[in-house]
């Protein structure tokens, strides 16, 4: 996992695909592959990746 020396999250940029989300953290969002981690967070009304994942 991508974590900082105080176990949270890094930061992931908004282009990133989800498809690569899913693998690096282990969940299945559902969404396509391709789908970039910025526009899938607007479409849920999550302002960010640690929210998302419950750790923010």
């Amino acid at each position: 996992m991508s974590r900082t020396k105080t176990g949270q999250f890094r930061h992931k940029r908004a282009d990133t695909q989800m498809g690569t989300i899913e693998k690096m953290y282990g969940k299945d969002f559902g969404v396509r592959n391709d789908k970039k981690l910025g526009n899938y967070l607007k479409e849920i009304g999550y302002p960010s990746l640690s929210k998302l994942l419950g750790n923010g």
